[in-house]
């Protein structure tokens, strides 16, 4: 059949335009503030192969997630599959990411023929386990952690099947988690409604046909990004700190990139051996933290299809840090995406320097659980508001500020000032661009900021996770560094309690003052080679103080 390539270019909007409405169907129905504030999940449209069609990545980190888990419930069901099945998953050792990333997937049909998929995956505020809010640093093993979902119907031929529906959901505490999955299971409902009337408007050949024609177009576009990069073979290391269980602690990851003409294969079977403790990941979170770091060294209008991550070859051995064997505890993994970047960055760095970024600020985060004092309801916050630091900077562009880890890459919106009040007892003090924060260069680091929160309703829980608090982001080419990452709870007795980088405080009493500071992202270039005026006015905004700007930048 022949190819109008100006019908090609309409599906990938088309695909587009679905996966957006979506999402912003998702937003508006969702009720925890992780999916309709921060927005901490990703909508798909997938052909009957389960091979990506378009996706709307709000956060970048599930930018590989829900591909593999179509194939699986493809090859778990075969046949036995029907209009009206709404299947849920999340478990991790069935290409899963992340235990609370919990996704729904609606098989989508045309004249009794399968054509497709609808999904939708996110952040769920709770997922049973042993700590509210899915979050165990004390874990090590997966029970620990989370209710595991292999696939499995929720919904067959149009009705619910509330056996299942219940044994779920008696395993997890929050029922605001069985009104975001019901969102869930409404958005794909919105794309499987969108996708048949796409299929009947143009046929089954047309829609096949078009749709690979736009799968080979997208690996095009891939192949010559790649064919940019001089052929070769590079390394790159970075450092994970700490596992929960053993202090001083270290894994290192390492990468090893080879780039022959269209083709690149990331390698890093020389990673650390899984640990024995909280900070393992899965292949498909490591898979995803691989993708989003490329998506970054590439053209930004490479649609997002089968045909752009047909050209990436993985390889991520079973048993190492970045996918662990059952039943290892894994709710870190999506939390590796920084120091994947790291390794990415140092190896790719010296052979395209200009689409590379300094270290961006790695993850220091707290997660409150409690009791509302006003509706007296259990509540789960992550602070999102204190644990955003800012991007490394790159050539000829500053850091973005307050941006967050680079597995969100600015997908992770803040919490409204507001409704952060009405949904916990909490009361934001102070929230605010921190001075000196981003890592001076020739073009700076995005910045950091420093909150402040009084923790009130008394008998808090507090989870802290990441490892931003060991090593401080990394300069390129000259630029510095930036500040290290802190947490600190003062208590109304004048105690002050600094908290390990994977910890659980319980009982924290009302009127406890939260301080975090996040840092920025590190500079690129020498600071003595910076514009004048770009100094004068940093200085004027008082992102720069005075005495950096003469001691570091040389102003006089």
């Amino acid at each position: 059949m022949p190819i109008d390539k100006i019908l090609v270019s309409i599906f990938q909007r088309a695909f587009k335009s679905i996966t957006d409405e979506m999402s912003i169907s998702l937003t508006k129905t969702t009720r925890s503030p992780i999916l309709c504030e921060a927005k901490d999940f990703v909508t798909g449209l997938y052909d009957a192969k389960g091979q990506m069609l378009e996706q709307t990545e709000n956060l970048p980190i599930l930018s590989f997630s829900l591909g593999p888990v179509c194939k699986v419930i493809l090859k778990q069901y075969g046949n036995d599959l029907h209009e009206g099945d709404v299947i849920i998953h999340n478990d991790v050792f069935s290409m899963g990411n992340q235990n609370n990333d919990v996704a729904v997937f609606k098989p989508v049909f045309h004249n009794g023929i399968l054509v497709g998929w609808s999904a939708a995956k996110g952040h769920q505020a709770d997922i049973g386990g042993a700590v509210q809010g899915g979050y165990n640093p004390n874990a090590t093993e997966v029970w620990q952690e989370a209710i595991r979902i292999p696939a499995v119907k929720i919904y067959e031929k149009g009705k619910l099947r509330r056996d299942v529906w219940n044994l779920i959901f008696a395993n997890i505490r929050l029922q605001m988690v069985q009104e975001d999955i019901k969102a869930q299971i409404g958005a794909c409902t919105l794309g499987e409604r969108r996708l048949q009337t796409f299929v009947a408007k143009y046929g089954m050949k047309i829609f096949e046909s078009h749709k690979q024609a736009l799968f080979d177009s997208t690996e095009k576009m891939m192949r010559a990004e790649i064919k940019n990069i001089p052929n070769g073979t590079y390394f790159g290391k970075s450092m994970v700190y700490y596992d929960g269980k053993h202090k001083g602690s270290k894994f290192p990851i390492r990468a090893k990139i080879t780039v022959k003409n269209e083709d690149i294969v990331f390698d890093f079977s020389k990673s650390s051996p899984q640990t024995k403790g909280f900070v393992n990941g899965t292949y498909t979170s490591t898979c995803s933290a691989i993708t989003l770091t490329f998506l970054q060294m590439v053209n930004p209008d490479i649609p997002h299809n089968e045909g752009m991550i047909k050209p990436l070859n993985y390889i991520v051995p079973e048993g190492t840090i970045l996918n662990s064997s059952y039943p290892a505890a894994t709710t870190f993994g999506n939390h590796l995406c920084p120091q994947i970047a790291d390794s990415i960055f140092k190896a790719l760095g010296p052979a395209v320097p200009d689409r590379i970024t300094a270290g961006w600020n790695h993850l220091l985060c707290s997660l409150f659980t409690g009791i509302h004092r006003r509706t007296g309801k259990k509540y789960v916050d992550i602070c999102f508001l204190g644990m955003k630091g800012g991007s490394g900077a790159m050539k000829g562009c500053d850091g973005y500020d307050h941006i967050g880890m680079i597995d969100a890459s600015g997908g992770v919106l803040d919490q409204d000032y507001e409704m952060y009040e009405q949904q916990t007892p909490h009361l934001i003090l102070q929230h605010e661009y921190l001075s000196d924060s981003g890592g001076a260069g020739e073009w700076r680091g995005g910045l950091g900021t420093e909150t402040k929160i009084l923790l009130r309703g008394g008998n808090t829980t507090m989870v802290v996770f990441g490892d931003g608090d060991v090593e401080t982001n990394y300069g390129l080419f000259g630029g510095k560094g930036s500040l290290l990452n802190k947490i600190e709870l003062r208590y109304k007795n004048g105690n002050k309690i600094i908290p390990m980088s994977k910890d659980i405080i319980q009982g924290i009493p009302d009127g406890t003052l939260y301080h975090q500071v996040a840092g920025g992202g590190g500079g690129y270039g020498n600071p003595r080679k910076r514009n004048k005026d770009s100094i004068l006015q940093d200085v004027k905004n008082e992102v720069v103080s005075v005495k950096s700007a003469k001691n570091i930048y040389g102003i006089k």
